[in-house]
């Protein structure tokens, strides 16, 4: 293997966000993972980068609980935890109560996962901001976790933050952070944020402020999103015509200097790393 990042593209119609890093080391590491639909194309993924029928990932980070985040893993590990093994999963996730009071339509999915831990309880960690994990040349810092104070977009403000560092690049994974944990962010590391590439928050639109992504100052940005919400056109009735933001931050990393652009309505996509 060698030290790349895979950006899986969604199956279905809707956004998901799904990461494979590999390690010339043979280490493999998965970021999130998609719908239950995206579980068959991420296991043939696991298979091929891995060159193993039963893949072994080494550890899986989970950003938030949204079922376009962590709903594969979900399934997989449901139903078909028989085709691969998972040496560790990382989380930090708020309580059951705090979805059912600020946003009642997620919970759902927080309960699949937690009904999980009778399965996965000797695997899964919680994380905490300034935890360090070291996988063969990759290593993971955790830059921030849920702030159960937020009492607004909760769960996308409760996006685990992660900084990729392997082989002297740079790649910063906001998850879905909106404004509030976007702010938090920005307060604590300033310019420190500095990242080579970045995953753009929230498929790249209505995530984190403008100022965020002047302190990142990627040079690639990583977009996971499909061609609709890349256009904002969801009914097709043209370009820019729907309610969504990807074109305003589109203009936002154009202005700030972004050359590198890579989309997952262009499909699965692999970066040098």
């Amino acid at each position: 293997m060698k030290n790349e990042l895979h950006m899986l593209a969604n199956v279905g119609f809707w956004q998901t966000m799904s990461f494979i890093v590999t390690t010339r080391n043979g280490r493999i590491c998965v970021i999130d993972g998609g719908r239950r639909e995206d579980a068959q194309h991420l296991l043939d993924y696991l298979r091929a980068v891995s060159g193993s029928q039963k893949p072994h990932v080494d550890a899986w980070f989970l950003t938030h609980a949204h079922d376009d985040h962590i709903d594969a893993f979900v399934e997989i590990m449901e139903n078909r935890s028989d085709e691969c093994s998972v040496g560790a999963v990382y989380y930090c996730f708020p309580s059951i109560q705090y979805f059912e009071t600020y946003e009642k339509g997620s919970a759902p999915t927080l309960r699949d996962f937690y009904a999980l831990m009778p399965r996965i309880g000797g695997i899964a960690h919680t994380v905490s901001t300034g935890d360090v994990y070291r996988l063969g040349d990759a290593t993971f810092e955790v830059l921030q976790t849920c702030d159960d104070t937020v009492t607004e977009d909760v769960v996308n403000n409760s996006s685990t933050v992660l900084r990729l560092t392997q082989h002297g690049k740079t790649l910063l994974f906001l998850g879905d952070a909106g404004e509030a944990a976007g702010a938090r962010l920005l307060a604590r590391y300033g310019e420190g944020l500095k990242s080579d590439i970045c995953q753009m928050a929230h498929h790249g639109q209505d995530g984190v402020a403008r100022d965020v992504y002047e302190a990142i100052r990627p040079e690639t940005a990583l977009w996971c999103a499909p061609a609709w919400l890349w256009d904002n056109d969801l009914k097709g009735t043209g370009f820019d015509t729907s309610i969504f933001l990807t074109v305003r931050v589109r203009e936002w990393m154009a202005e700030i200097g972004t050359k590198a652009h890579l989309v997952a309505k262009d499909g699965d996509q692999v970066l040098a790393l």
